[in-house]
Formats: C-alpha cells, sequence, structure tokens
C-alpha cells in the first residue's frame, strides 16, 4: 500500500501531465469500446433485417442473390419465379402464409415492390416490430402507393402525391407509365431496413401498368391506357411471374421439409433459402470493414500506452533527485521499479475505467440519433466477455509499458540522482 500511496502522490504532484495522458487513454478505450458495440450493433440490425420469414423462394440462383434482390432490393433476380409456382408453395400443408415479391420497377432511384396487403402485418424487423404508419394507410385502390420514410424525406411527399412510375432501375429505365399515376396512400415509420427506400404498391398495379407493354416499351399502335380501362383488364387476370415470395411456416420443423420440397420442385427450378443463415453469410463476406475498424482502435489504444510509456520516461531526468532519495533512504531498486510499475497501472486503470463511463455516457446520448438517422439500434448493455478480456488486455499492456521506464529507472543508482548535469 505504500508504494501505491507514493505513486499516487507522485502523479497528484504531475497532475497536468498525468491527466493528459489520463485522457487520451480514455478517449482510446471509448473509441474501442464505440466501435465495439456500433459493430454488434450494426450486425443485430443486419441480422435482423427481416424476421419472422422462415423461408424466401424465388428462381433458381444463389442464396445470397436471392437475398440480395427480395430483402434488400439489390440488382435483379436472373430468372422470375412463375405466380403458378407461387400458389403451389402457398398451397402446402405445412405453409401458414406468403407474401409475392415482384421488382423491375422504379420511381426517381427508388425500387417499387409489387407484393400483398399481408406484408403490413407479415414483415417483421428487430426480431418482432411490424411495420407502422406515421400516415396514411395501406394501399386499398388499384393505383395506391406506399412510401417508405427516406422516400419521404427526401422526394417531399406525403399522403395524397401523385407520383409516376417509370419501368427498368436506375440508368437502364426505358419509359415512363405516365398515362397510369399513382397516389401515395400512405408513409410508413422508419425502420432501419430497404422498405425505408422503397415504394409498396399491389401485384396488381404491376401487371396493369404493363398492359400492352413488351420487351419494356409500349406496344405499337397499343391503345391508351387509362385507369378505368386498367382497372376493367386487370379484374379478370392473375400475375404471370414474380421475383420472389417470403414463407411463413405453420411450424419451425417444417422449415427444412419445406425447403427441400421447393428446391427439388421438377416443373420449375426453383431455390429455397433460410434468410436468418443467409444473412450472417452475407455478414460474413462484409465483415472485412468491421474487422479493420477494430484493428484501427486497437491501434489507438496501443499509441495511447506508448504515449504513457513516454510520459513517464520523459519525467524521469526531472524525478533523478527524486529516486535518488528515495535510494538513500533505504529504498531499493525494486521499490522503484514497483513505484514507477504502479504509476503506469494507475494511469492504465484510472483511464480505462473513464473510458468505460464515457462510453456509455456517448451511447447513452448518441443513440437514439443512430437509430433515427442510420437505422442501426445500438442496444446498451453489459460488457460482455470478450470487451472484457479487450480491457483486461489493455490494463496488462499498460503494466508491460510501465516495465520500460521502470527498468530504466531500476538501474539509476544513488550516484546519478546525485550529479548535476549541464
Amino acid at each position: 500500500m505504500t508504494i501505491l500511496r507514493l505513486a499516487w502522490q507522485s502523479l497528484t504532484n504531475r497532475w497536468l501531465t498525468a491527466g493528459l495522458t489520463l485522457l487520451a487513454i480514455a478517449v482510446s478505450v471509448m473509441l474501442l469500446l464505440s466501435v465495439e458495440k456500433i459493430r454488434s450493433g450494426a450486425r443485430a440490425s443486419f441480422a435482423n433485417t427481416v424476421s419472422g420469414v422462415d423461408l424466401i423462394a424465388g428462381a433458381r440462383t444463389g442464396n445470397i442473390q436471392l437475398l440480395l434482390s427480395s430483402v434488400f432490393h439489390l440488382g435483379n433476380a436472373n430468372n422470375s419465379m412463375s405466380y403458378r409456382s407461387y400458389e403451389r408453395i402457398a398451397a402446402m400443408p405445412d405453409v401458414a402464409w406468403t407474401v409475392p415479391i415482384s421488382l423491375g420497377d422504379s420511381h426517381r432511384g427508388h425500387r417499387v415492390i409489387g407484393t400483398s396487403s399481408e406484408i403490413f402485418t407479415r414483415y417483421k424487423y428487430r426480431e418482432d416490430r411490424a411495420l407502422a404508419f406515421r400516415e396514411g394507410k395501406p394501399f386499398d385502390g388499384l393505383f395506391d402507393v406506399v412510401i417508405g420514410a427516406d422516400v419521404a424525406r427526401k422526394l417531399n411527399y406525403a399522403v395524397g402525391t401523385e407520383l409516376i412510375i417509370a419501368h427498368g432501375t436506375g440508368t437502364m429505365i426505358t419509359a415512363e407509365h405516365s398515362d397510369l399515376p399513382f397516389r401515395v396512400s400512405g408513409v410508413l415509420e422508419r425502420t432501419g431496413t430497404p422498405l425505408d427506400r422503397s415504394l409498396l404498391t399491389s401485384l396488381a398495379a404491376i401487371e396493369a401498368i404493363h398492359i400492352n407493354w413488351q420487351d419494356g416499351l409500349p406496344k405499337q399502335g397499343a391503345p391508351k391506357m387509362t385507369p378505368a380501362l386498367a382497372e376493367r383488364i386487370i379484374a379478370n387476370r392473375k400475375p404471370v411471374a414474380i421475383t420472389a415470395a417470403m414463407i411463413g411456416l405453420r411450424s419451425p420443423i417444417a422449415t427444412f421439409k419445406v425447403q427441400r420440397a421447393i428446391n427439388t420442385e421438377r416443373r420449375e427450378a426453383l431455390t429455397a433459402a433460410l434468410p436468418s443463415l443467409t444473412l450472417y453469410e452475407l455478414w460474413g463476406v462484409l465483415g472485412t470493414a468491421e474487422q479493420a475498424l477494430l484493428i484501427v482502435s486497437l491501434m489507438v489504444v496501443v499509441t495511447s500506452l506508448l504515449g504513457m510509456a513516454t510520459m513517464i520516461l520523459a519525467t524521469l531526468n526531472e524525478r533523478r533527485r527524486e529516486i535518488a532519495i528515495l535510494r538513500a533512504m533505504g529504498a531499493g531498486p525494486g521499490t522503484v521499479l514497483g513505484l514507477l510499475v504502479s504509476e503506469a497501472m494507475l494511469l492504465t486503470i484510472a483511464g480505462v475505467a473513464a473510458g468505460i463511463l464515457l462510453t456509455y455516457g456517448a451511447l447513452a446520448l448518441a443513440q437514439p440519433m443512430i437509430d433515427r438517422v442510420y437505422g442501426i439500434f445500438i442496444e446498451i448493455t453489459p460488457l460482455t466477455g470478450w470487451e472484457l478480456s479487450i480491457l483486461a488486455a489493455i490494463i496488462g499492456g499498460g503494466l508491460l509499458v510501465g516495465l520500460i521506464p521502470a527498468i530504466r529507472a531500476y538501474r539509476m543508482s544513488v550516484a546519478d540522482g546525485m550529479t548535476v548535469r549541464a
């Protein structure tokens, strides 16, 4: 206890340099823990982009590609799944519900999704959250459309706004369906999922705007389409094909049974993917960036610890007389070594403790903003075993770094401290 008391008094006598060193360690620990919390929060938000869906079915392709097109609305599926196959899947005894997904059109850079009204009750995110409306209601009329929160904010749309859907996406737009305008019937609350950047309408509406179209363009000589005429034609017409289908089962036990039945369907080449497993597989592909962030944070911590060693080394010359007096009063080299190591340990432990407090304070303040702006929900939880092991390694690193100036002081003799240097 005597060595610790001496170490504490020594640090308080040099409170400015010690305080700056402690602050550097605290900020580096806060950066490390914040990155780790954001990594885990981003991973959880990514994995919970879609919840409660047992299978996603589509035309024969890879699981990741199927997930990217149906859930993240990225790219386009190589092939479509026939609507007959969709009906056969929906009729399976183990299938409780299905939600069709049809992609192919867009509006000012945002994907338009043809689906059914069941998506508003069946689609879940963050494990159990259902879609909610900020204003308005689900699509009801043939040319109603529901827009995501980002679409409403970016384009300044509200309930009642009329818009035109274009055929194609991005730079591949071939023509607009200007003869059949849509009206916004509802605006969704922000979810942090791709639905925020999407527009939802019925499958019938997607079919209606493509009446008398061929190869992405209106047929030559076809009569001008009106909303009333489109409604009469589409009343007795079923969709020909869809992009994918979200499937909910009566029991999780039937998951692999239904997946196998879909994958071995002989009438059409289909793929059924487990969204939860595929999401983690996809995250593994994207995991290089998060590992890079962790490495950068660790390097910042190492830099701060080296800065502590530099600070103690820099003050050794000033403390030569102090160390010599301690030696003259009977303190052995081991006492001097223990003193400097104790200083390093006190600074490191205090810096780690301050970094933990700063991390949780910053998370409490930033959590609502990060959720609202970026759609990443960072749950404020106690330190995990992995995080505690990192902090223990930092404290151990502080001990090792503190040995560098301690060993140098250990080798100093009483005469070194009494010698006057120019």
